[in-house]
């Protein structure tokens, strides 16, 4: 055999020994991941048990009804870039939780919601002012916890706090002042939805021991797909029946999404219809999300989602080449792939 034949044969041997090892350390960090989540899942369910009933069995509901727990996972990946998961890890990957936890208890009293994940909402079984003391509950678990295993933390987490808060009240606006500009609703999936993402995978690779420049592209990382994961929810609310929610629930209830964005700036009937459906006109909800859709316009925030999720990955590349890493990227496009 050749020199030349040699030489491809080996770089092809090396080539599969490395996917193999990488597939090996895949599977291995995935079977370590899940001790985690599994505590974490145990520590939640803990946590939102633990207070004055009814606000606790209102917090039990939502947690016992399980979720998608990205923001949990997005900590312990976060700190495994780094090396092995520290245990202020798993506590802060039970607080995002509860903070994200506690934000759809008030959500669902503000929108005045029936369902979430499927079932009843817990404002529906005992009340909006159980599921709002039961969501404040959780707060302020969630800065015990804090403050007891990472106060090192609690700064950035006031700060997130006020922009939750923040972009809440500037949601809520929406809906005595009809506002459909692009710059409203950037605010909003900044302050509301990525501010926590961001919190998240950069507080924990701070707990283990990242350097600033990696915090930082963390942080740029959590971000970004949590912007992707706020886009892609505002399309399905306008294309899909298997969101455990009511389709066209973001339109009943005044809330602004960029396809609704986008559209109305393509059709002015769009504006007229949602003016409509504002003001009590029901029939109007099926002839706006038929419009949006003719439009374009979740196509559009579909791209818009794949971009954000671009810009998350580049941010990965400054990190050191692991399965951690690797299980990251995973995150970030599966949530840009929901239908």
């Amino acid at each position: 055999m050749s020199t030349s034949a040699d030489t491809a044969v080996n770089a092809l041997r090396t080539s599969t020994d490395s996917a193999v090892r990488m597939g090996e350390q895949l599977e291995e960090i995935q079977r370590e991941l899940q001790a985690d989540i599994s505590w974490v899942e145990s520590a939640l369910r803990s946590a939102a048990a633990e207070g004055t009933e009814p606000a606790a069995n209102a917090a039990s509901h939502l947690v016992g009804l399980g979720g998608k727990r990205v923001r949990p996972a997005a900590v312990l990946l976060s700190a495994a870039c780094f090396g092995p998961i520290p245990a202020a890890a798993r506590e802060l990957a039970v607080v995002v939780e509860l903070i994200h936890t506690a934000t759809l208890l008030h959500d669902d009293v503000i929108d005045e919601g029936s369902e979430r994940r499927g079932a009843e909402t817990a404002r529906r079984i005992w009340g909006n002012a159980v599921s709002v003391l039961a969501g404040d509950a959780l707060l302020v678990t969630s800065l015990e916890r804090t403050l007891k295993h990472c106060p090192q933390l609690l700064t950035g987490l006031l700060d997130t706090l006020r922009r939750l808060v923040s972009g809440e009240v500037v949601q809520l606006r929406g809906r005595s002042q009809l506002d459909l500009s692009e710059p409203l609703y950037e605010r909003i999936l900044s302050d509301k939805t990525a501010s926590l993402f961001r919190f998240a995978t950069a507080s924990g690779a701070e707990l283990a021991g990242a350097k600033p420049v990696q915090l930082e592209a963390l942080g740029l990382f959590g971000e970004r797909v949590g912007m992707a994961f706020q886009l892609i929810d505002d399309v399905l609310d306008y294309t899909s029946l298997a969101t455990g929610k009511t389709i066209g629930a973001d339109l009943i209830e005044g809330k602004v999404t960029l396809p609704l964005v986008l559209a109305a700036r393509e059709r002015p009937e769009v504006l007229r219809g949602v003016e409509r459906v504002r003001a009590g006109a029901t029939d109007q909800i099926e002839v706006v999300r038929q419009l949006v859709l003719a439009t374009g316009a979740c196509h559009a925030v579909r791209e818009r989602a794949l971009a954000e999720t671009s810009a998350a990955l580049r941010a990965l590349e400054c990190l050191p080449n692991s399965p951690a890493r690797a299980l990251l990227a995973q995150i970030a496009q599966q949530v840009v792939t929901r239908t």
